[in-house]
Order: C-alpha cells, then structure tokens, then sequence
C-alpha cells in the first residue's frame, strides 16, 4: 500500500524507513505520532547521493551539538542542505550517535535478525533505485541523549504525540526517515512508534 496521502503525508510505520524526495523552498516537518519514538533522518543531495549531510561539518559551522531554529544543516562538502524553521518538541535532538545496525545488536546481545537504522536506510534508497556505499551520521530527531561529565546519557524520548520538527530544503534533496528500531536500549521506551513526514505546501 502507498503510504503517501494526498496531502503530502508519509507514514513511517515502526521500525521501518521510508524516502522522500523534496525540492528546493519546500518545507517538511517530522511528526512523533504516539510520543516517545525517535527518527534518524538522512538527508542527500539529489542530484548527487555521494553528497549527504554530515553532522561533523554542520556542528563545525554552527558551533552547537545541535542547530538553533535559523540555523542550517551543512553537507559533507559544506553547502546548506536544509534549515531548522521550527520545533514543538521538548527539543532534544542528537547527532551523536551512529545509527543502528546489526553489528551494533550483536553487541548489545540479539541473537539473529533485527532491523535497523542503517538498513532501514539502504531499503528505502533502493525502493527509488538509489544506493550510497555508506550510512552517514544522521540527526537523530527526539533522541534524547545529555552529555553529562564527558558521559552520554541514554534516555527515553520526551516528545509528545503530534509533535515535530520542521525544515525547509536548501537544495533539492532526498531525505530518508527512520523510525529507529531499537527495543533494547531505552531511547524508544522499548516500545518503537510510527512517526510521519509531512510536506507542507509552499
């Protein structure tokens, strides 16, 4: 089934990614549908998907963990990708931490399969017949993780349902949701949620 609506919506169901292309000037908000679930966002530039938003140049540029609503996100060649215009939420945000992966649920003991963000990724470029030989760090949208002492914290999400963070796009992009799967570590309250990308008119 299209999880598109007519009016610019995308359900990301839990545990699953999904892609979206998204033009210049347009604006896309992330909505945490239930509360509590975080997102891992990706972001490529379209007309080159080597070209990706990186966390390292945008922290670089805006000398914070995490932009201020006006600021932008950077790519790895330090031009402007998208533009945090707003934010409902409690406003923790991360782009820390790498995503998910099955290496990283070995470690942390699954046995066997287990989604992830890092696949959710690679899934969701091939539905558009895209790929990258990569996961960039992504921004982590409602992950809650204080740096206290030198020390992350991992802390389950404090969104709300219906809240979200918005975005204009820079340059014509893909941008790639996650709703992160992780049930091991409390950042999902051991339960994963749906979260939806809207596409707001211009």
């Amino acid at each position: 089934m299209d999880s598109t609506t007519a009016r610019g919506r995308t359900i990301v169901p839990a545990r699953e990614g999904r892609a979206v292309t998204v033009a210049a000037g347009q604006r896309v908000s992330i909505v945490d549908l239930e509360g509590g679930q975080v997102g891992d966002l990706f972001a490529f530039a379209a007309d080159d998907v080597n070209e990706h938003l990186s966390a390292s140049h945008t922290r670089a540029a805006t000398n914070r963990l995490f932009p201020a609503v006006g600021q932008q996100f950077l790519t790895d060649r330090r031009r402007p990708i998208l533009t945090l215009l707003s934010d409902t939420s409690p406003g923790w945000h991360d782009m820390l931490i790498a995503a998910c992966d099955p290496a990283r649920y070995a470690a942390l003991g699954v046995a066997g399969s287990h989604a992830s963000c890092a696949e959710n990724l690679r899934l969701s470029l091939a539905a558009m017949g895209l790929s990258v030989p990569f996961t960039p760090q992504p921004v982590n949208v409602f992950m809650r993780i204080p740096v206290e002492g030198g020390e992350l914290r991992w802390l389950p999400a404090a969104s709300g349902p219906g809240d979200s963070v918005t975005f204009e796009a820079v340059m014509d992009c893909v941008l790639v949701l996650s709703a992160c799967p992780q049930d091991v570590v409390g950042i999902n309250g051991g339960r994963p949620t749906p979260l939806a990308i809207d596409i707001l008119p211009a």
